[in-house]
């Protein structure tokens, strides 16, 4: 079936078939897919199990989690309120959450929906110093912003996801409206939309029906059940079917619910105090894929994630969720544009397929970024965070596809495998990072001891081990959580998680005297600890 708009659809049935192969099994999980154009579904199946425990199949009504998916329904509820005249984009939270620290009271709505709150992330601090061993509500989390007194940034500075500026918006919301975000959605937007099976879960550990799980990769191979530990609302707590999520991108594209000013806002990228574009806006990402508008938000978490996703100059929706850890949403849904859509543009040439190394310095920010490689994969390790990039056809090293929307750029000085300097672009604002020759730090012993973090309630112990392995122990409120440590170069040593869950930990840069040193993960930056003994 051809169907000619501005850009022109060829949708093959077999062709989408082929895409989801690997999944078309009745032993492992797999994914849910769904394509809409003009509104009206073209495809709507699901391959694989529901759960490994249970000889059910995933079907396009079933309830599968779709993580931060969640975050615009959140915004839109807010926009709710704003039209309502209860509340409005630019009031500092202190107006109604007078509770919080004053560095959380100066903040907007409009900082928090756009990710620009310079706030740090609870959830992040969570992750990295409680681990996920223990169930911890939304109001703990919360608490957080009672006592955090320092920030990554100035409000509006610079831009850094943060699933704590959603769970902040959701006690906004709360404060406003008198009722939980729960009813608030079911009762303003889920039903409305005739989205019957969409529900805000904030928790794995309750039993709801008709509900697919989630299932986890182990080190050992196979999968497990790995609960997240932390609640999710706003943020990331909804569960919805294909079926629900191709009827609200139809909404989308002439909503009744929220006014055109709403979904304007909603849908234009913020900016930083620089003018700079994030390309982010309330919860919903505009982006480019091979020279095509998108309007997209990807979801994840332990066990699964999605993708929603919009070809506005095609009408086409696309959505897809998996319930295994091994398999990208995302990436299911890029292939399904290159397979639908005839005149996008060439994927960006490859300039060759060798890897640029180094570890470099800022002198300005202080920020560490280190190249290398993995099995032929250029990584960029930013923050103490691994992100996989390519070097395109003028040289410059950016995300592959999947994480585009993450704007960001690696520009080579000198040599290119082996640059003596790298300009870093983070939304258009730059960075000189100059190599750094010192090499690993090997002086492990001087650094053995207690160092604490009164403002996030920390205690952290490095230690070696009797088998001579360098091991960093984090105490947080929630639980506690172990790292291996590895050198980088002088002063600077690596954090990484001796679990299965990538997103921890991050870089430890200890001041010249030892006596503490600054915690920077791809959420948390320069968070001061201080050595008791």
């Amino acid at each position: 079936m051809t169907i000619e708009r501005s850009l022109r659809v060829e949708f093959d049935e077999q062709r989408i078939d082929r895409l989801f192969e690997r999944f078309n099994q009745s032993q492992l999980p797999g994914a849910a897919v769904g394509i809409a154009l003009s509104g009206k579904p073209l495809y709507r199946k699901a391959f694989g199990l529901a759960s490994m425990e249970l000889p059910v199949t995933l079907s396009p009504q079933m309830r599968m989690r779709i993580g931060s998916v969640s975050k615009h329904f959140t915004a839109l509820a807010f926009m709710l309120l704003c039209e309502e005249g209860r509340a409005t984009l630019d009031a500092p939270l202190g107006q109604h959450l007078p509770d919080l620290h004053p560095v959380a009271r100066q903040v907007t709505a409009r900082h928090l929906m756009g990710h620009l709150s310079g706030l740090r992330d609870a959830h992040d601090l969570a992750f990295q110093f409680s681990g996920t061993g223990r169930s911890v509500s939304s109001a703990e989390l919360l608490s957080f912003y009672q006592t955090l007194d320092d920030v990554n940034a100035a409000p509006g500075a610079q831009w850094n996801y943060s699933n704590g500026g959603y769970l902040l918006l959701t006690a906004l919301i709360e404060r406003i409206s008198g009722c939980s975000l729960e009813d608030f959605l079911r009762e303003r937007i889920f039903e409305p939309a005739g989205m019957w099976n969409t529900l805000l879960r904030r928790q794995d550990t309750d039993f709801v029906p008709n509900s697919a799980t989630l299932h986890m990769t182990r080190l050992g191979g196979g999968f497990e059940r790995s609960y997240m530990g932390l609640a999710f609302a706003g943020e990331g707590g909804i569960v919805s079917t294909i079926d629900d999520l191709l009827r609200w991108c139809a909404q989308m594209d002439h909503p009744w619910i929220g006014t055109a000013a709403t979904w304007s806002a909603m849908t234009a990228p913020q900016q930083l105090v620089g003018r700079q574009s994030t390309g982010y806006g309330f919860g919903l990402i505009r982006g480019r894929y091979r020279g095509t508008e998108t309007l997209f938000h990807p979801g994840g978490g332990m066990g699964g994630n999605a993708q929603m996703l919009k070809v506005p100059a095609a009408h086409l929706d696309v959505v897809v969720i998996v319930n295994r850890h091994d398999a990208w949403a995302s990436e299911l849904a890029n292939s399904i544009l290159d397979a639908c859509l005839t005149d996008l543009e060439p994927l960006l040439a490859v300039a060759d397929q060798s890897c640029a190394t180094g570890v470099f310095r800022s002198p300005s920010s202080r920020r560490v970024i280190q190249l290398g490689e993995d099995h032929g994969q250029q990584i960029v390790t930013i923050d103490g965070f691994d992100w996989p990039y390519v070097r395109e056809a003028d040289g410059v090293l950016r995300p592959v596809p999947i994480w585009r929307f993450v704007n960001q750029e690696v520009h080579l000085i000198g040599e290119r495998h082996r640059p003596e300097a790298i300009r870093f672009v983070d939304c258009g604002q730059a960075d000189d990072l100059a190599r750094d020759e010192t090499g690993p730090d090997a002086n492990f012993e001087e650094l053995v001891g207690l160092y604490r973090s009164d403002t996030t309630g920390t205690e952290v112990t490095l230690a070696r081990t009797a088998g001579g392995a360098n091991r960093c122990q984090s105490r947080g409120r929630f639980g506690s959580v172990e790292y291996r440590m590895e050198p980088v170069c002088r002063g600077v040593w690596r954090a990484r998680p001796t679990g299965a869950l990538p997103w921890l930990g991050g870089w430890l840069l200890f001041d010249p005297q030892h006596r503490g040193f600054e915690f920077t993960s791809l959420r948390t930056w320069a968070l001061p600890f201080r050595r008791e003994h």
